[in-house]
């Protein structure tokens, strides 16, 4: 006989396997993934949340012609044997791989509450047309992309830079 185990237990096991990954999202193109990490960059302090925006590389294909032997060319410009030319391809890095961390909310900070406020402030700015649920559901992460973009920062993920510049979350004495 098997035996399903109980509700608790299996909430546990799915938060234990998709809280570990954290928050992922895409970028418009696919290719660039955001995540929230449990871990930070070295010389962290201790206690602070972060997130990383890693961008793929961009590699082409270069093709080119490369002569081997010039035409030979009499000097009333008669064409005695063709130049002869090899084609060469490679592989070329034309953007290296970014990996971008930046320090977030934690988790205890994002409640309903504060997601709904965050919706309030990004309607405010004509980022957010959807209903104010306090979740951050696929909307509100394109809205928080939106905003934080301009600033060099294209992540569905709320950096805490821009909680602040929003004035959703501290800023810290001393700093301006």
């Amino acid at each position: 006989m098997t035996r399903t185990p109980p509700l608790a237990l299996r909430v546990a096991a799915l938060v234990a396997v998709f809280g570990v990954a954290g928050c992922q999202t895409l970028g418009p193109y696919g290719g660039e993934v955001s995540r929230q990490y449990q871990e930070a960059p070295p010389g962290a302090s201790p206690g602070s949340c972060w997130g990383k925006h890693a961008t793929p590389a961009i590699i082409e294909t270069v093709t080119e012609q490369i002569l081997l032997q010039p035409a030979e060319v009499t000097t009333d410009g008669r064409v005695l044997n063709p130049a002869i030319y090899k084609t060469e391809t490679r592989q070329q890095i034309m953007r290296e791989r970014r990996e971008t961390w930046f320090e977030t909310p934690c988790e205890r900070e994002a409640t309903p509450e504060f997601i709904a406020s965050v919706q309030r402030a990004l309607a405010a700015r004509g980022l957010y047309n959807g209903p104010i649920t306090g979740e951050m559901d696929g909307r509100t992460r394109a809205a928080v992309r939106a905003y934080q973009a301009p600033e060099g920062l294209d992540s569905g993920i709320l950096s805490l830079a821009a909680a602040r510049k929003l004035g959703l979350s501290a800023i810290p004495r001393g700093s301006n």
